[in-house]
């Protein structure tokens, strides 16, 4: 059984106590974190090769970043989403580790809509469609994992008027999304779990957690080869309730290797 997870960290230096707390009571094989804000020199390696990890980074002073953090080290490193000829902004990074090809990713927000920012979005969700084909047909288990900045369907946010116009429910944004679904891709967690509004993000105003007014934008998408090996998956609403938590809960799946 190998366990795939994937948190959007908000700074790994203000989160690394929760962090490390989190992989000693979940146990994942595999965590692909987000928005880690910092570059590859100030990535406490240490603290997680001390858990039991080894850590695949790809930095970005104070803004984005990835990081894959493994049991078994990781093969066949790939940094940065191809295609993106002077794109230096951190938000790709792939690898090979025990028998899945996992993507971490931290998707554009595109916010507001009607400028460049949104954009960048489309264009760079329109690279990661080419380059996910790629992966479909290469027939490998892979996951595709991490803040896709994505609501799939109005079953995904609190108040889906509210929010019809912003970057992450635009019409363009879901069919970017779709896209990776009908090539072959699957959503993991809406295999198993039918059931509308559960959530993978609170923001930190308004006492929107307190109130469960939050969003699915943290994802686990599954080739073909993976979501056949789907053991199990679930949102893990623990570590938002948290003191000084990110705004962001893990999402994990397990898949029978």
């Amino acid at each position: 059984m190998v366990k795939v997870a994937t948190w959007n960290v908000n700074s790994i230096k203000a989160r690394l106590g929760h962090v490390l707390d989190w992989l000693e009571t979940a146990k994942p094989d595999l965590l692909c974190l987000q928005e880690i804000k910092c570059p590859a020199t100030d990535f406490p390696t240490l603290e997680l090769t001390s858990a039991g990890y080894h850590a695949e980074i790809l930095g970005q002073r104070a803004y984005n970043g990835v990081a894959i953090l493994s049991r078994e080290p990781a093969r066949d490193v790939l940094r940065g989403l191809p295609g993106g000829d002077g794109d230096e902004q951190a938000r790709y990074l792939e690898a090979t580790v025990a028998g899945v090809r996992v993507a971490a990713i931290y998707l554009p927000n595109g916010n507001p809509v009607g400028t460049d920012k949104y954009d960048y979005k489309l264009a760079w969700m329109a690279r990661l469609a080419r380059h996910a084909r790629t992966l479909i047909d290469s027939e490998q288990v892979c996951v595709l994992a991490g803040d896709f900045n994505v609501v799939p369907t109005d079953d995904d946010v609190y108040d889906p008027v509210a929010w019809r116009d912003d970057a992450l429910c635009r019409p363009e944004t879901r069919a970017q999304f779709r896209r990776l679904l009908h090539m072959g891709f699957i959503d993991a967690f809406r295999v198993l779990h039918a059931e509308p509004h559960r959530y993978s993000f609170w923001d930190y105003q308004q006492g929107r957690w307190l109130r469960d007014q939050g969003l699915r934008i943290d994802h686990l998408l599954l080739s073909p080869q993976a979501a056949d090996r789907l053991v199990a998956v679930d949102i893990d609403r623990e570590p938002r309730g948290c003191d000084k938590a990110s705004d962001h809960t893990p999402v994990w799946c397990e898949l029978a290797l």
